[in-house]
């Protein structure tokens, strides 16, 4: 099986296409005013000019109100919606579009319940939680075998595996979960002459190892 891959965060078009040039199936827009990956409706429309056919675009919202997403899908044709928090089933499926629910990998949420809520779903993203922080992008690891095995069943095909992967883990993290896809974000970001990260901006060296990476578990 080909695991799926998908970038997150991206906020300028030459990274868009550069993440279609590496391998990526989907790249992710961040439309929650929380992120510092935060897109205008403006910068999405741009991004999407530039990537070649076949790449899907996913918008990310965390607890939006209802009319502003179907104010931003009135502008920026999306593929695919994917909720970081603590949306109804109901409200993610509102729309008319394929939604991925995004689920909180932490000691007090059964994620087989958490997963069951969401039937609609076609991608369920587990995630790892840190208190107080930000949904998403935190470059942060769980524990892989908290996951349960009925949603690790590869012909479930909806588990996809975030938190904190990156070129260096992600081929482990595939060999150990064998998930439907990966989603990265943070793993894959410039840094400056410091070493500091650049939020936004993908280092294309580093898209490209980490496809090769996720090609390499696949073999």
């Amino acid at each position: 099986m080909r695991t799926r891959v998908k970038i997150c965060g991206i906020t300028r078009s030459e990274d868009g296409a550069a993440a279609a040039q590496a391998g990526a199936d989907a790249i992710g827009l961040v439309f929650w005013p929380g992120s510092p990956r935060c897109v205008s409706r403006e910068q999405a429309r741009a991004v999407m000019a530039a990537l070649p056919p076949f790449v899907t675009v996913v918008g990310l919202f965390v607890d939006p109100e209802p009319g502003d997403v179907s104010a931003i899908l009135a502008d920026v044709s999306l593929d695919v919606l994917q909720f970081h928090g603590d949306e109804s089933p109901q409200m993610c499926a509102s729309f008319g579009r394929p939604f991925i629910k995004a689920v909180p990998v932490r000691t007090d949420v059964d994620l087989l319940q958490y997963a069951a809520r969401y039937p609609a779903a076609i991608g369920l993203l587990f995630d790892a939680y840190h208190p107080g922080g930000m949904p998403g992008g935190k470059g942060i690891t769980f524990d892989w075998t908290r996951l349960p095995r009925a949603l690790t069943d590869p012909m479930a095909r909806r588990l996809i595996l975030s938190g904190g992967l990156n070129p260096d883990n992600v081929a482990g993290a595939i060999r150990r979960v064998h998930p439907w896809g990966v989603d990265v974000s943070s793993g894959v970001e410039a840094t400056d002459a410091a070493g500091a990260p650049r939020r936004g901006i993908k280092s294309a060296e580093k898209m490209l190892a980490f496809v090769r990476e996720v090609r390499d578990a696949d073999g």
